[in-house]
């Protein structure tokens, strides 16, 4: 495996308006947690942090680092990023956590899980590959990490798919995920309308609004001739000569 080295010096800064310098001096705040050890308070540049950050994204790897304290000798830790805090708006990266750990010890991390081929399914049937599974939690010694798990999907046909235990792990890692739990599978393609079906759909469609249309305007027009209807019959009540009195005389 890769040994990348990473200079950290030690820092007495607490509290937000000292944290908020060290970040002013393009630093890195940190903390570097170890099992039954003290939590060392640390900073590390942010360029050269950002660099390997950028380059191993999304990898478990192990850094070598080089804790300086003043006129002290230096303190070579071994640790992987436990997190990494991002601004929410800037997404500039805030804080680190490292956890300390033995080279000779067993850790468990999690590692990216990466297609390998075009399947069969896809290149030739139209169907469409599904990945289910994208990180997979292995157990090893730090030195043993894999950079990933590629998988080969060059022969899943449509509705075939690769569980973990298809698997083929390197030497020294194994994982405890139910080995049930599908990584990859090819779904079919998805039913399409046929030309003249989806033309009589919208056809169906054109019919029926006009006919709402028309519904309610006869709806609308009929209850205006009934408004109408009514309006006469009164006036011509009104006209017509009360019981008892003559009818005026024409000239």
């Amino acid at each position: 495996m890769e040994q990348i080295k990473l200079d950290a010096l030690m820092r007495e800064e607490i509290g937000s308006r000292k944290i908020g310098r060290v970040r002013r001096e393009d630093f890195i705040p940190a903390v570097v947690y170890g099992e039954n050890q003290k939590n060392t308070l640390v900073k590390v540049d942010r360029k050269v942090f950002e660099r390997i950050e950028r380059a191993h994204h999304g990898e478990s790897i192990v850094l070598y680092l080089n804790v300086l304290e003043a006129d002290k000798k230096p303190q070579d830790y071994a640790a992987i990023i436990k997190e990494i805090q991002h601004d929410p708006v800037t997404d500039r990266i805030l804080h680190v956590d490292f956890n300390r750990i033995s080279l000779t010890k067993e850790i468990e991390v999690k590692v990216p899980i990466v297609s390998k081929g075009e399947a069969i399914g896809v290149k030739q049937e139209g169907g469409v590959l599904d990945h289910v599974l994208w990180e997979l939690e292995v157990i090893c010694l730090p030195t043993k990490i894999p950079v990933h798990i590629e998988v080969d999907v060059s022969q899943l046909k449509t509705n075939d798919s690769i569980h973990i235990k298809d698997l083929v792990l390197p030497e020294g890692v194994k994982t405890k995920q139910n080995p049930d739990s599908i990584l990859f599978a090819v779904k079919p393609p998805m039913k399409q309308i046929e030309p003249e079906a989806a033309a009589a759909v919208e056809e169906g469609a054109a019919k029926a609004e006009p006919e709402v249309i028309k519904e309610k305007k006869d709806k609308v027009e009929g209850k205006e001739v009934a408004a109408k209807d009514a309006k006469d019959a009164k006036e011509t009540k009104d006209k017509k000569p009360a019981e008892g009195q003559a009818a005026p005389k024409g000239k």
